[in-house]
C-alpha cells in the first residue's frame, strides 16, 4: 500500500516485524514483540539446548512472546538431581507452580534478600539475585495444613494479620 515491498515493510521500523529466530529448521512467522534477542539470551539458548537460532538475513533482534515465554520458561526449568531414571519424568510436586522472580522488581528482591539475611555478595545482577531468592523460597518449609488454617480464618474476618489474642484464648 505504501510503495514498499512485504519483505522492506518487515524490516522497518514499524511494528509489522516478524520474530528473527529460526526454531528448529523452520523460520518463525509470528509477530515480533518488544523483547530482543540479546547475547545474554543467546547464552541461554545454547545451555538449554533450545533449538532457536536468530536469522541473519533480518535487520532486527525482536523475538515474539512465544519464544520469550519459551525461553523464561527454559531459564526456570532445572533438571532434578533427586530423579532416580534420570529421564526427567514428572515427580508428583511437578504441579507445584513456579515463582518467576525475575519478573520481581530488583528492589523487591534485594529487601528479600535483606529480610531473610541471605549470604549473598553486593553488587550481583537481577538474574543473581532472583536465582539466589528463588533457590531460598523453595526451601522454606511449609505446613499445608496450618497455612490454610490462617488463610481461611483471616479471608473469613477479612484480616491481613493473625490476631494472636484468639489463638491464645483457644490455647487454655
Amino acid at each position: 500500500m505504501n510503495g514498499l515491498s512485504a519483505e522492506e515493510e518487515t524490516r522497518g521500523t514499524g511494528h509489522n516485524q516478524i520474530c528473527c529466530l529460526i526454531d528448529g529448521a523452520y523460520r518463525c512467522s509470528r509477530p515480533a514483540g518488544n523483547a530482543s534477542y540479546s547475547k545474554r539470551i543467546q547464552k541461554t539458548v545454547q545451555q538449554r539446548r533450545l533449538r532457536l537460532i536468530r536469522d541473519d538475513s533480518v535487520n532486527h533482534i525482536y523475538i515474539c512472546d512465544h519464544h520469550k515465554n519459551m525461553i523464561q520458561n527454559a531459564r526456570m526449568k532445572r533438571k532434578r538431581r533427586d530423579s532416580d531414571d534420570g529421564d526427567g519424568s514428572l515427580d508428583a510436586d511437578e504441579d507445584i507452580p513456579e515463582i518467576d522472580f525475575f519478573q520481581m522488581p530488583v528492589n523487591t528482591l534485594r529487601r528479600y534478600k535483606r529480610h531473610y539475611k541471605l549470604p549473598a555478595r553486593p553488587g550481583m545482577n537481577k538474574a543473581q539475585l532472583s536465582d539466589t531468592v528463588a533457590r531460598h523460597f523453595k526451601s522454606i518449609p511449609v505446613v499445608e495444613k496450618e497455612a490454610l488454617t490462617y488463610f481461611i480464618y483471616m479471608a473469613k474476618n477479612f484480616k491481613s494479620r493473625f490476631d494472636q489474642k484468639h489463638n491464645m484464648d483457644v490455647s487454655n
